[in-house]
């Protein structure tokens, strides 16, 4: 079954005001059309004519933010040997983590636990696969719950960006490299969201594969909770400028690549 988009249109309406700080007068003032309509439209009232006027006055692409509203894109299915995703219920959500390997060597490293690991300790037995690392996007609960027995489970030692702190997670600073089988593992920080979030690019696989956390999602983006003007930088500066056949996994939604996103995503396009 195909993961829904994480964020609707009234979603990326309500992160970008929020993030600039702007109430419903602000932006209908920035923008030429009623407070009342803005305030629709961040409600989940979808009206194009309004969107379009809207989205330059909160920095959206206008083309973007409607094929969002109209439902109108999502991206095209992947997958490519040596990655798998695992989506699992967290409350009223869902959240994703990832196994990626070497094919040749059966080298595998985890990224984020999700809220079971169950799927990936699967994966795992079936494929026998050697997990050497559990590399930690950030730690909000959702992301981490089943570090303890993931851990537990395959002896792996797991890692923390250092602007952030877990438990049972031993921390890097940003730039750090790490090799699994025939694969680079590359950090870069892409803070924002949470205060250290971090995105590992992979490389040695058919495509690059962009693990993001929060930072970015499938035609939007994470909520900039710490710093909205930071998130933005971080993730034009670190994900949006890798190659465009670059696959983007996110902590929520479904899998991307960085060209479909420079095209339909309304924080980048």
């Amino acid at each position: 079954m195909a993961i829904p988009l994480e964020d609707k249109f009234n979603d990326i309406v309500g992160k970008a005001m929020r993030g600039q700080q702007l109430s419903d007068s602000q932006v209908a003032q920035k923008s030429g059309v009623d407070a009342d309509a803005v305030q629709g439209l961040r409600s989940g009232d979808w009206n194009e004519s309004v969107a379009r006027k809207v989205a330059p006055a909160l920095g959206l692409g206008a083309d973007a933010l409607a094929a969002s509203g109209n439902e109108s894109w999502a991206p095209r299915p992947i997958a490519i040997e040596g990655l798998a995703q695992f989506n699992t219920p967290y409350e009223d959500m869902t959240v994703n983590s990832y196994l990626v390997w070497d094919p040749a060597s059966a080298d595998a490293v985890a990224f984020d636990t999700g809220a079971d690991c169950t799927g990936m300790l699967e994966l795992i037995a079936e494929k026998k696969l050697r997990v050497k690392f559990i590399l930690l996007t950030h730690t909000h609960g959702d992301h981490i719950f089943d570090l303890d027995r993931l851990k537990s489970k395959t002896s792996a030692p797991a890692f923390v960006g250092d602007r952030e702190s877990v438990e049972g997670a031993e921390p890097f600073a940003s730039g750090r490299t790490w090799t699994v089988g025939s694969l680079q593992i590359e950090s870069r920080l892409t803070w924002g969201h949470s205060k250290g979030g971090i995105t590992y690019v992979v490389r040695g696989l058919a495509h690059p594969v962009a693990i993001v956390g929060d930072a970015v999602f499938a035609g939007s983006m994470g909520g900039g909770g710490i710093s909205y003007a930071d998130a933005l930088r971080t993730n034009r500066a670190e994900i949006i400028t890798l190659p465009d056949d670059t696959i983007v996994a996110p902590g929520h939604g479904p899998l991307t690549t960085v060209g479909e996103e420079k095209k339909h995503n309304p924080f980048f396009s």
